[in-house]
């Protein structure tokens, strides 16, 4: 009964409509029904049925819903049955549509349309902007209706989804669909149901083509078959899926996605594909930059197609995921595939570094041999490749699966290996090969043997097993990177051979290595030691090294070239701290060997005292000199000296001059070497010295690792199997330490990677100290071969060929000219090396190594063909006009001298400013603010413009011993200076390690005309001099503090007038800061000094200071004067914010000085007055101790138990103005015992506290004391406590506010100390009277026969005092003498 309530007729609809009753949102036509009416689903939808007879109702009731305002509101959908549709029906759609925009959805199911209503729907389908969805079901709109719905949708850009189901719109309509998605972009659901499967291939080519993010399914049941899906795409997970399609729409597929965007995974696993396809999938891998992921398994692919495939991953950047098992190609089809995946030679790239997993495999790929190579090869020598998977493999034996698991062993980026179904992975041996590959290799994560023979046996187990054990976390352990390993005496000794040119070094180093050979040692000479006549003739250029055997020590001669031209490059190869080296420093009597001209004494002298200073200079950058470095002279060409020649002992007494000098600095070898360097006889006891000094060296030098010599020779193995070659990269070394060095084997891929990095460097940096290598964390390589390095690469840069260069201006010269010098080096002929090292190593490399050695830069790094600079071929300035580039008078000049402290045992060596020019230039380009910084240079000179600042810095003294940097600026004072406090310093200093600098300030005039160096001599002060300069004068004087300069004359000509400048015109606001803050840190300790205990009786206290004015009472106690100085710290907080003039901030100064200085004196004249019951202060208390040394007095600061031979003196007590007696004799103390040091003790640190503060800040106390203590800054660190001396950087730091809020916690600290004070000074004035009293010094003219003091009372406050005889004369009106 309710269903039948719920079913109503049509009239009783339309009457709904009419008073707008109803609230729906969907409606659903349905006619041919046998019975018309309409039945209510739900409260928001309705279906209509309409039987053939009723057909004009159907009209009637899109007419009316036309107007229905409410309908209007809320209707959404229109769902049409079984409709045969005429054109006045499909206009009153149409004007439904129209009137109602709220429709989104229209449904056609088995509807049926002629051309006529095609048209019109078309047409309305174009106007109307609200539709979102239309969807047609076995409709058969055919061709004619797919044409017309596109050319509709060409025009609407509202419609979102469209579905044709159970169609076939056939392939032209399909074309007109693909013509209407290329120009409808929004369009996001296209589903097509059609009886052919070709409809697909346009519709998702032009979707592809567009780059459309439209999702689209095309289903087919052809020939009554069984329906399937032809393809999908779905733009959310950018997935397209080709499940079948023939191969001309396979092309036109391929064809649309080279250019395609949305596409990140493509499959087509199942479509039997063609060459001709694969052809045109080539096109797509090298253009298409989306894909990430491509399956192609079993698409029966052959060798042909694979060759496609892989000429594509040549070019391909992007893709990721390659599967192409289950396909038919051969061992070649895998040998292509696998081409752009490896390398084959040292110095070529790996084409394709982006694709990380590929599959092949299966019953129809017949990998065989040349496909086992190509899987080998690529094991080898690929880098990214983290996925491989070989599955279903039937063609390859078990040995092949040996081969491939013993590749793995230097693989680095593999993590999966899958063997899936592989018949050969089956027995003993490929097990063993596995445990093995996974004992050095810890980076494999899975190995996938599921299916296979040793998998099905169970035997797969123990391999699990260890990846698991490689997956575990080992716990880090903080010890010393090689503390674990043993140690043991090095075995290696070098002799570095130092001598100017024509010395006769080579001919010495052939003549001991003939000793070497009589002896029947053996003899190893590493590359081309044999030196020809002609060599001898013209001398040696560049270093040679020989090596021979001593037993079980090798000993190896390291020439170093004498030519000037070399020194830049000896720094390079200076030993390193702890190595067993010692130096023969090689000198020549005659200056040339043709000639028989004598070296004089000074020549020699010059020779031997720069190679001395070279090697101190060299050996102070050692982080730890273990020992000195052990230096013998060796004297050439003494058979053409006559023995009694008084040249040749002038010469001997100039060597034992340098000895004495340079005492300390090296271990000089007592014996002069004199021979004959050709004669193997002359030359026997220097061959014993060489072996005996070897072998004492090696046993006092550390002990290096057993690893080290172990290495020595698994890197000569090295050389033997790889053509011998010269050097090897730092990955090369790191593979070789992972399968030859278990101690510096990664043995889990969770071990601390960087950690065992470390331990290989250390090791590198430890064989290139003994010798072995040369190696730099910078180069990326280790130079095996040092000679040739240093013979042949690096000599290349100095050689005078080099600057002849058509294209080498002054220091630049082109990349491609340059690595075709260093090429030439790389393609000499050296012996024992075949045509393969070059394959190692190339021109580019080299060209790598020199900069990150910082031996030359690149003039503009965005430029790959930047021409670069090489500071040791560099022409020198000097004689050239010299002058700075702006000349307004509104220009600041500023310069700073930086001089070796020790210039005479040390100096900057010859390779250190070549390294500057280049450090530096890198350095500046790396700014930040660095745009349109300029950067020129000369042999000596660097010049340099940055922010409106023009710098030049130069290299100075005979030897290099200072440098001189000069500026010019538009800028202020302290912005010139602090651009080169913060640049330029740091760059030097971080280049002379061990060479310490002392910065100097230079005459700005010198800046200013460029004065040349040899007049600026005089025309520098120490910074640290000036600054403690302006400490020692009064505050009000620091502002205008003078520097005065001497003249300078030359031959009676004047080059420099005497003058003079201001301190502040010297020093950067950043300096004269510290000064006042060093000044301020001072004075803060005076303050905390000033904190006094309360008197016995405080009423007298307070009526002692009765006569002060009320605001200016200080109780004389801990807490009343750290109160008072917290008043003053509060103003120096004001002056430090508020104030940034420097003269307003040095009037704050004066003004807490003026404060700390009332307080300093009302404590000692507190101290003065301390405990006057003590004898009636019969004798003075102020008292200090003195000790004679070299006729001048110094001040005893600490008193220790059996001192001897000290004097007692005693100050003037005149308030505010105590002093030291001049003249005053005082009295002699034979012995300090303990009871005096009990006594005394505490009162001479505390009161030598305040007699150096008051130092310090120019107090009046004590005056005439500085002269007895010569370093004030070292008796107020070894005086005061740490809790209360922090430093001058604490001191600004923690602001006045903290050191007010210091004072106040010290206060408190210090009352509670109170009564040990009381008691610490009755015990010192106790001692005095019982000393004075032992001397019989207790009456008043003793006293002043001894001290010069008398007894006197104030007449203002009774106080007694102990005065000198001038303040007797001038303070007799306030004073009345009081003898005893």
């Amino acid at each position: 009964m309710a269903s039948n309530q719920k079913f109503r007729d049509l009239q009783w609809f339309l009457q709904a409509l009419e008073t707008e009753s109803l609230n729906l949102h969907s409606i659903s036509f349905c006619l041919s029904q046998p019975v018309s009416g309409c039945y209510q689903e739900t409260e928001s939808s309705m279906n209509i049925n309409i039987s053939t007879d009723c057909l004009e109702y159907f009209s009637l009731i899109l007419i009316v819903l036309g107007p229905a305002k409410n309908t209007l509101l809320s209707l959404r959908d229109l769902e049409f049955h079984c409709v045969e549709w005429e054109l006045q029906q499909m206009q009153n759609l149409g004007e439904l549509l129209d009137s109602n925009l709220n429709i989104k959805q229209l449904v056609f199911r088995q509807n049926r349309f002629n051309v006529d209503c095609l048209s019109e729907f078309s047409d309305f389908l174009k106007r109307n902007g609200a539709i979102k969805e239309v969807l047609f079901s076995e409709s058969r709109i055919g061709t004619v209706g797919a044409t017309f719905l596109a050319s509709a949708l060409k025009v609407n850009d509202c419609l979102e989804e469209l579905q044709i189901w159970e169609d076939s719109i056939g392939s032209k309509g399909a074309e007109e669909l693909s013509k209407m998605i290329e120009a409808n972009s929004m369009l996001k659901l296209l589903t097509i149901f059609d009886s052919s499967s070709i409809t697909a291939t346009p519709l998702i080519s032009a979707v592809l083509a567009r780059n459309r993010a439209m999702e689209v399914h095309v289903w087919s049941g052809e020939s009554g078959d069984k329906s399937s899906k032809v393809v999908e795409f779905l733009p959310e997970s950018s997935t397209l899926r080709i499940y079948r399609i023939d191969v001309s729409g396979a092309c036109r597929v391929a064809c649309a996605l080279g250019l395609n965007s949305t596409v990140t995974s493509f499959d087509m696993t199942g479509v039997r594909l063609k060459s001709r396809w694969a052809k045109e999938f080539r096109w797509v891998l090298e253009q298409n930059q989306s894909l990430k992921e491509v399956t192609l398994s079993k698409t029966c692919l052959k060798d042909k197609g694979a060759v496609y495939v892989a000429a594509g991953l040549f070019k391909n950047r992007h893709l990721e995921r390659l599967h192409l098992d289950g396909n038919w190609f051969s061992g070649v089809g895998v040998e292509h595939l696998l081409c752009p995946l490896s390398r084959f030679s040292a110095l070529q790239c790996q084409a394709n570094i982006t694709l990380r997993s590929v599959t092949f495999g299966g019953n129809r790929t017949k990998i065989g041999r040349d496909g086992l190579a190509a899987i080998l090869q690529t094991l080898t020598t690929n880098e990214t490749l983290t996925r491989l998977a070989i599955v279903d493999d039937q063609s390859m034996r078990p040995d092949d699966f040996f081969r491939i698991f013993k590749s793995l062993g230097k693989n680095a980026s593999l993590r999966c290996l899958s063997l899936q179904g592989c018949k050969g992975v089956r027995g003993e041996r490929v097990l063993q090969a596995i445990m093995e590959t996974l004992q050095i290799n810890p980076w494999i994560e899975d190995i996938d043997l599921a299916r296979t023979p040793l998998h099905n046996t169970g035997k797969a187990d123990a391999i699990y097993q260890r990846l698991g054990q490689n997956g575990k976390t080992e716990p880090e352990t903080e010890n010393d990177l090689l503390k674990d390993m043993p140690l043991t005496e090095p075995k290696s000794c070098r002799v570095f051979f130092c001598g100017q040119e024509y010395a006769g070094k080579t001919t010495l180093c052939n003549s001991i290595s003939q000793n070497f050979s009589s002896s029947k040692l053996p003899y190893i000479d590493q590359v081309r030691t044999l030196v020809n006549p002609v060599e001898q003739a013209v001398g040696t250029v560049g270093m040679k090294i020989k090596t021979f055997k001593d037993e079980d020590t090798k000993i190896s001669i390291w020439n170093l070239a004498g030519q000037h031209e070399f020194y830049s490059l000896h720094d390079l190869m200076f030993p390193g701290h702890g190595s067993a080296s010692f130096f023969l420093i090689i000198s020549s009597l005659f200056r040339k060997p043709g000639n028989r001209e004598p070296k004089t004494p000074m020549e020699i002298e010059e020779d031997l005292q720069y190679w001395l200073r070279f090697i101190v200079s060299n050996s102070k950058r050692a982080v730890q000199q273990c020992m000195l470095p052990n230096v013998a002279v060796v004297l050439t060409h003494y058979d053409r000296v006559n023995q009694t020649s008084q040249n040749l002992k002038a010469t001997v007494n100039s060597i034992q001059k340098l000895r004495e000098k340079f005492n300390g600095y090296v271990d000089f070898y007592p014996t002069l070497f004199t021979v004959d360097a050709r004669s193997s006889a002359s030359v026997s006891k220097l061959t014993h010295h060489i072996r005996k000094t070897s072998k004492t060296i090696l046993q006092r030098v550390p002990r290096v690792y057993q690893l080290c010599n172990d290495l020595i020779q698994i890197l000569c193995d090295w050389r033997s199997g790889n053509y011998n070659k010269p050097a090897m990269k730092w990955k090369e070394f790191a593979e070789l330490c992972q399968v030859k060095v278990p101690p510096l084997r990664i043995r889990s891929r969770h071990d601390n990677k960087e950690k065992i990095e470390r331990r290989r460097r250390a090791v590198a940096t430890c064989l290139h100290h003994i010798g072995e290598v040369i190696y730099f964390d910078e180069l990326g390589f280790l130079i095996l071969d040092c000679e040739w390095f240093c013979g042949e690469v690096l000599s290349q840069l100095i050689k005078l060929e080099v600057r002849r260069q058509s294209s080498a201006e002054n220091g630049f010269i082109s990349r491609k000219e340059l690595e075709k010098i260093l090429r030439g080096s790389l393609q000499s002929q050296i012996p024992g090396m075949g045509s393969k090292v070059f394959e190692n190593l190339e021109a580019n490399d080299l060209v790598k190594m020199m900069m990150k050695l910082e031996l030359c830069y690149e003039q503009d790094p965005s430029d790959p063909n930047s021409l670069l600079l090489i500071p040791s071929i560099l022409e020198e300035g000097r004689g050239k006009p010299q002058k700075w580039q702006l000349s307004s008078s509104d220009c600041l000049y500023a310069g700073r001298h930086l001089q070796c402290d020790d210039s005479s045992h040390m100096f900057l060596t010859p390779g250190f400013f070549p390294r500057l020019q280049v450090h530096l230039h890198n350095r500046i380009m790396a700014l930040k603010n660095q745009h349109g910084a300029t950067y020129s240079l000369e042999k000596y000179l660097i010049s340099i413009t940055i922010n409106g600042i023009y710098i030049r810095i130069e290299l100075g003294g005979q030897l290099g011993y200072y440098i001189d940097i000069l500026a010019c600026s538009t800028k202020n004072l302290t912005e010139t200076l602090r651009l080169i406090q913060q640049l330029i310093v740091p760059a030097i200093q971080s280049l002379c390690h061990g060479v310490t600098l002392i910065e100097n300030i230079m005459r700005p005039e010198c800046a200013q005309n460029l004065i040349p160096p040899r007049y600026r001599k005089s025309q520098f002060v120490p910074l640290q001099q000036l600054k403690q300069a302006l400490l020692s004068v009064p505050a009000e004087s620091m502002y205008d503090y003078q520097h005065t300069w001497d003249s300078v004359s030359d031959s009676g000509r004047l080059i420099l007038r005497a003058g003079f400048d201001l301190a502040r015109d010297l020093l950067s606001d950043d300096d004269f800061r510290e000064v006042l803050h060093r000044r301020y840190h001072d004075l803060y300790n005076l303050a905390v000094e000033l904190q006094v205990p309360p008197e016995n009786n405080p009423d007298e206290a307070e009526n002692s200071l009765s006569n002060a004015v009320e605001s200016d009472k200080v109780d004389p106690t801990f807490g009343g004067i750290a109160k008072g100085v917290e008043t003053v710290l509060q103003r120096l907080k004001i002056i430090e914010q508020e104030i940034r003039d420097l003269k307003q901030e040095i009037q704050g100064l004066r003004y807490y000085e003026h404060r700390l200085l009332i307080e300093l004196h009302r404590k000692v004249n507190y101290l003065v007055n301390f405990n006057v019951q003590v004898e009636g202060r019969k004798v003075p208390n102020m008292l200090y101790f003195v000790t004679t040394e070299n006729y001048s007095r110094r001040l005893v600061t600490n008193i220790i138990s059996g001192m001897t031979a000290l004097r007692l003196h005693m100050l003037c007590e005149f308030r505010r103005e105590m002093h030291v007696v001049e003249d005053q004799v005082g009295c002699e103390v034979m012995h300090i015992d303990n009871r005096a040091v009990k006594c005394l003790a505490p009162y001479m640190t505390k009161f030598m506290k305040l007699v150096t503060f008051a130092l310090k800040i120019g107090a009046h106390l004590a005056a005439g004391m500085g002269n007895m203590i010569p370093d004030l800054s070292r008796e107020v660190a070894h005086l005061a406590d740490s809790s209360v001396m922090y430093g001058a950087a604490g001191a600004v730091a923690a602001g006045a506010a903290g050191t007010a809020a210091m004072g106040r916690i010290n206060g408190i600290r210090n009352r509670n100390r109170t009564g040990d004070i009381q008691q610490d000074l009755r015990s010192a004035q106790q001692w005095v009277v019982d000393f004075l009293r032992d001397r019989r010094c207790s009456t008043g003219k003793d006293i002043a026969d001894k001290f010069g003091l008398w007894r006197v009372r104030y007449r203002d406050d009774g106080h007694i005092a102990w005065i000198c005889r001038r303040h007797m004369t001038i303070r007799a009106n306030e004073i009345i003498e009081v003898p005893i």
